[in-house]
């Protein structure tokens, strides 16, 4: 099958979707599929290096532009052109904030509209380019936040549309409360135009059935996969004691909540040595948030038991992971997923996270972890100290869970469900 994917990238930081998107794209590909991606909004940011950088499309800078005022929609399409260049757009996402659902909320209903909204004119563009390529088989669009192109895309190609269900509602419902409401219908209206849906979790795929009134046999659920081949377990023991983070160093991912148990747990004075590393994205927005967590510490005289690792790349990850004793982003809001609880698994390390969202689900799945009651410093503290008492239970769930993701959590077998489903879609059966 030829597929089409459709991928909002991040300029400058890595993503677990955009991660989750390229490990599917190229397990597909080791399928025998073909894989066109094309990023949208800014470049997509990887854990491997590509031969030759893709076109971005629906550029960030023009699709802020044309919101903020009509007069840019008067733009020569060369300079229009000129604006969706990678490096520029690598250079404006670093100095803008991309992040903050509560500045976005026009802009995300505008795209929502699609050939309604304000970047009508980019949305041309990116059919335009469509046409010139090989037609595909299914298009695959990331998130439904960019259902908006669903219905030119169908009219345009005639072929099935998937979307992925994957962390929007956090997100929408960050936004402006006037912005969120009409961010919400609009996207009801939208998702009815999609031809299936696929969920990451059951937990999630419930979730958005009922938000937006989809019917239950277009929604599936394929969990996420990692490609495990580099994930390796330790040798031995690290030499000391060491509780692990490895997401977004920001509030929404409960790092604050990890920093006070650990805290509380080196207040108790137990175990002896014990140290917490704390690794993954930390943009701009997020250092005044850091420094209060470096402050907490100090005032707990532990700052000097604490690592702070900000924007590790994927061998570091790895070096990272097999260094840890135990393992935990006690998020505190609604995660659909969490890959970093893969990549955990994956390296035979046992994971402690709230019993809330998809986590319930991801556990139950692999027999890799703890849960413990949501945003409670002191019960993750208690968790992680029997983890940490008991090695021998610890080892239990770190094999348990690492056989289970390389088992079936892989990307090949993400792939392989999701190949499925689509090929039922391109070839219905006969009624």
């Amino acid at each position: 099958m030829r597929f089409l994917f459709l991928t909002p990238g991040t300029g400058h930081f890595f993503c677990g979707s955009c991660l989750r998107d390229d490990a599917l794209g190229r397990a597909l590909e080791a399928l025998g599929h073909e894989v066109s991606v094309a990023p949208l909004y800014l470049p997509m940011v990887l854990e491997r290096e590509e031969p030759q950088e893709p076109a971005v499309h629906m550029g960030g800078i023009n699709v802020y532009l044309q919101q903020k005022s009509r007069v840019a929609g008067m733009i020569p399409r060369f300079v229009r052109d000129l604006l969706d260049s990678p490096r520029l757009l690598r250079w404006a996402s670093r100095r803008g904030n991309m992040t903050d659902a509560s500045d976005l909320g026009e802009l995300t209903v505008s795209i929502l509209r699609g050939e309604e909204g304000r970047q009508a004119k980019e949305l041309d563009k990116l059919i335009e380019w469509v046409l010139k390529q090989p037609r595909p088989d299914v298009v695959v669009i990331s998130n439904a936040m960019l259902t908006g192109v669903v219905r030119r895309l169908r009219d345009t190609l005639n072929v099935p549309v998937v979307v992925t269900l994957q962390g929007e509602a956090p997100f929408l419902d960050g936004l402006a409360p006037a912005d969120r409401d009409r961010a919400w219908s609009t996207l009801r209206v939208r998702a009815q135009e999609t031809d299936a849906w696929i969920a990451v979790s059951s937990h999630y795929g419930d979730e958005m059935k009922t938000r937006l009134g989809l019917p239950t046999e277009r929604v599936h659920v394929v969990h996420n996969g990692i490609d495990v081949a580099d994930f390796t377990a330790p040798a031995a023991a690290p030499s000391a004691p060491t509780i692990g983070y490895l997401a977004r160093m920001c509030r929404d991912k409960g790092l604050d909540t990890l920093v006070e148990a650990f805290a509380q747990l080196k207040e108790r004075g137990a175990p002896p040595g014990l140290r917490l590393r704390v690794a993954g994205v930390q943009l701009r927005e997020d250092q005044p948030f850091v420094e209060e967590q470096r402050e907490r510490l100090r005032q707990s005289d532990c700052l000097g038991d604490v690592d702070f690792l900000p924007n590790i790349d994927r061998a570091q990850k790895l070096d990272f992971l097999r260094g840890l004793t135990a393992f935990s982003v006690p998020a505190r809001y609604g995660e659909s997923f969490g890959l970093y609880l893969l990549e955990a698994m994956a390296a035979g390390v046992p994971v402690v996270q709230p019993r809330h969202a998809a986590f319930p689900e991801i556990l139950d799945a692999t027999g890799g972890g703890l849960l413990c009651p949501p945003e409670d410093p002191a019960a993750l503290a208690d968790a992680l100290l029997e983890l940490l008492n008991d090695p021998a239970h610890a080892t239990r769930l770190g094999e348990r869970g690492r056989a289970a993701v390389h088992d079936r959590f892989t990307s090949r077998r993400m792939a392989q469900q999701v190949a499925e489903i689509c090929k039922g879609l391109a070839s219905p059966t006969p009624s």
